[in-house]
């Protein structure tokens, strides 16, 4: 029974699993930030500029079997018109604000530093260790 416990406490203080949960917990609370700018900020624009700041109800198609009843189903043209919209503004606010500053900022510290010498080929590499294990039998 210790042993279970030991590999679980192993896998739970793996570096991995603990980068892992933080990177989920700062995913949904920038998730939440980016539903705010788009919610609060892009999206009124659009409704000032285009006078519906969604197209949920824009087109719906009414599908009835009988006249004058209730409709057995709506399809939502403009619902899917809308989620398509918010995945694009969304992607578009966090490219922006999130991907494009940290490119940004990637090349100014990549600038200062000297690229990283290529990796010997294979065969010079099986080559190298052969040599050090012979020199290593010499002595």
């Amino acid at each position: 029974m210790k042993g279970i416990f030991g590999g679980f406490k192993e896998f739970v203080l793996r570096g991995n699993a603990i980068d892992l949960a933080v990177g989920v917990v700062i995913g949904a609370a920038f998730g939440a930030v980016v539903s705010a700018i788009v919610d609060h900020l892009i999206t009124p624009l659009i409704g000032a500029i285009f006078g519906a700041p969604n197209l949920s109800r824009v087109w719906d198609i009414t599908l009835r079997q009988n006249p004058g009843e209730t409709p057995d189903a709506i399809v939502s043209v403009g619902g899917i018109l809308d989620a398509l919209l918010q995945f694009l503004l969304i992607a578009t606010a966090v490219y922006f604000a999130i991907v494009l500053p940290m490119n940004k900022l990637a090349e100014r510290r990549a600038r200062g530093t000297e690229p990283e010498p290529a990796a010997p080929a294979e065969d010079v590499a099986l080559l190298t260790e052969i040599r050090d294990l012979l020199a290593q039998k010499q002595l």
